[in-house]
């Protein structure tokens, strides 16, 4: 399962409206290989589905990942910050053993 904060569920919805993106789109989840640490996360807002994709709902936010990513992402929350020290979402994922000190990468 991927998890979903408040913060980020309120962040997804203003985004997709202030988009005009409709109900069919989601957020796709991935990890990809780059950045300091060697796993960058990305995130876009998709509205088609491929063969291998994992599909979870939280907090009314469907989200969708591949299945070699989601090794990757299981048990993970998306958050969003909105402080001084950095604005934007953020993962909290228990399978990362190291992340690079902007946030942006990491390593299991």
């Amino acid at each position: 399962m991927i998890y979903v904060s408040d913060k980020a569920r309120e962040k997804v919805f203003k985004l997709k409206k202030d988009s005009d993106l409709g109900d069919d789109y989601f957020l796709r989840v991935s990890v990809v290989g780059g950045g300091c640490s060697g796993l960058s996360y990305k995130l876009d807002f998709d509205n088609e589905t491929q063969a291998n994709d994992q599909v979870f709902e939280d907090k009314d936010v469907k989200l969708v990942t591949d299945l070699k990513s989601f090794l990757y992402l299981c048990d993970t929350t998306l958050d969003f910050s909105d402080g001084l020290n950095g604005k934007g979402f953020h993962f909290i994922n228990p399978n990362a053993s190291r992340s690079c000190g902007c946030g942006e990468s990491f390593a299991v």
